[in-house]
């Protein structure tokens, strides 16, 4: 029999097609470069760091039953992750997402997330059939959700009991999508990952630093929050406090996948029992060693 998955990872499975260039750029640049094509999407990120941290992933997301969507549904399977939960459409094509970064960071960046939208919350059946939970029977462990979702599906994971159980962390995918984590402010559940900008989103507010804005957001009724901010202080906070942590120095040579690296490395550092600092801390380490990397080609 096939173990229960240990982390479900709901969102974004698609293709990733990144331009980056070693030159700063600015609009109307041309510039030399490479252009990669690999898996993405925030759900499918936070995965695949996952199973590095040697936990089980189970995917719940919408992919096309086209040819890129089987080409990505074999390689994640081929890695390891479970797949068997994803839902399938012959009508809409797989979601992709397009970036250019430059060595002054990303430049510009499009997420065609429109057949995840589409599928709306027949992605989450599992979890009401009693496939993984249900209303009477709730899902109990780890579940990690991104912000492509539409506001109707993370409002009603907010609000459902059958996500009451769950240990739910949730990031917004972008800035530009923040403002769909806010159901998650008005019911207390679960743990928002953000970072500075969006953070001042959410809380209709800028701030200077991670620790003044993990404490609004608590404030505004997150039940805990912790907020990054490039390679400077990230925070922790919750009812019972503060805490923060440094990210190392690093060269910086890609930005895409940072903030779901660093997602994931945190929740498979508390899943092995370690301290909120020594979390941080761990997560801090992986982004940093994730925007440092060579980027295969």
């Amino acid at each position: 029999m096939t173990p229960p998955p240990d982390i479900l990872c709901i969102g974004s499975v698609l293709w990733d097609i990144i331009g980056r260039s070693a030159s700063a750029m600015r609009q109307g640049s041309d510039v030399p470069g490479r252009i990669t094509r690999g898996p993405g999407g925030v759900a499918l990120n936070i995965a695949l760091t996952l199973l590095r941290f040697g936990l089980r992933p189970a995917l719940l997301s919408a992919v096309g039953r086209d040819a890129p969507g089987e080409e990505l549904l074999a390689l994640c399977a081929a890695r390891g992750i479970d797949t068997a939960h994803v839902w399938r459409s012959s009508e809409l094509p797989t979601d992709q997402y397009m970036a250019v970064e430059g060595a002054n960071g990303l430049i510009a960046a499009i997420a065609d997330a429109h057949s995840l939208e589409a599928a709306g919350d027949r992605i989450l059946a599992p979890l009401h059939d009693g496939t993984l939970g249900s209303s009477s029977n709730p899902h109990v462990g780890a579940v990690a959700l991104d912000g492509n979702l539409t506001t109707a599906v993370l409002t009603r994971i907010a609000q459902e009991p059958a996500f009451s159980a769950a240990d739910l962390r949730i990031a917004p995918a972008s800035p530009g999508k923040a403002e769909r984590l806010t159901p998650f402010l008005q019911s207390g559940r679960g743990i928002l990952y953000v970072n500075l900008e969006e953070a001042g989103i959410l809380c209709g507010r800028s701030f200077a630093t991670a620790p003044e804005a993990a404490q609004a957001l608590t404030a505004r009724g997150a039940a805990r929050a912790i907020v990054t901010n490039g390679a400077d202080t990230a925070a922790d906070a919750d009812a019972a406090g503060l805490l923060t942590g440094q990210p190392p120095p690093v060269l910086v040579t890609r930005v895409t996948g940072a903030g779901d690296t660093f997602m994931a490395a945190h929740i498979a550092a508390e899943r092995t029992g370690e301290s909120r600092a020594t979390a941080l801390d761990h997560a801090l380490q992986a982004a940093a060693t994730h925007i440092s990397s060579e980027i295969s080609t």
